[in-house]
């Protein structure tokens, strides 16, 4: 097979599989309206309240993630994917989540080379981080850096990724 009907077939398999994950990817219930209002007002309902993890990552570890998500966006993020990733694989991934008003991702993956996510170590104090980060992003007006996979994103486009991001991790979360 030459190089040319590999890159065909290669991307014709991209093409299915993100078609095919398009109609795969459940839309769910969303808690709040996916804005940057909206998760704040989905934060502010989470304050005081004893929350339980279905698996994996605590609430705490969970609030430090989406934190640490939207301080990269500013900061920039420890390591990228490679620049094709980012600007092919990423890219597409991205547009099937904001199509479809929803995120699917591995709950359970760190950002590459982010710090470990026990700091602060509390709910409260986690979760205060987590709606600082959103209120300094919703202010900020500087440069974004790259996504780490998604490459360059505006700053709606990242608003989106941030809410839809929370929202995914808030699927596993619940009343204790």
């Amino acid at each position: 097979m030459n190089r040319r009907h590999l890159l065909k077939l290669g991307a014709l398999s991209a093409v299915a599989v993100a078609g095919g994950g398009y109609w795969a990817l459940g839309r769910g219930e969303v808690p709040g309206e996916v804005s940057l209002a909206g998760a704040r007002q989905v934060l502010a309902a989470l304050v005081d309240q004893s929350l339980v993890s279905l698996e994996g990552w605590s609430p705490t570890e969970v609030f430090n993630h989406c934190a640490q998500s939207i301080e990269y966006s500013i900061s920039g993020y420890p390591e990228l994917k490679p620049a094709w990733f980012r600007a092919s694989v990423g890219p597409m991934a991205f547009g099937l989540f904001a199509s479809r008003g929803a995120m699917r991702h591995g709950l359970a993956e760190a950002i590459p080379g982010a710090a470990p996510l026990s700091e602060p170590a509390s709910q409260a104090l986690a979760l205060q981080r987590l709606q600082r980060a959103f209120e300094a992003f919703a202010g900020y007006r500087g440069e974004l850096r790259p996504h780490f996979a998604y490459g360059e994103l505006s700053h709606a486009d990242y608003a989106q990724a941030h809410v839809l991001h929370l929202y995914n991790h808030l699927s596993l979360i619940r009343p204790a």
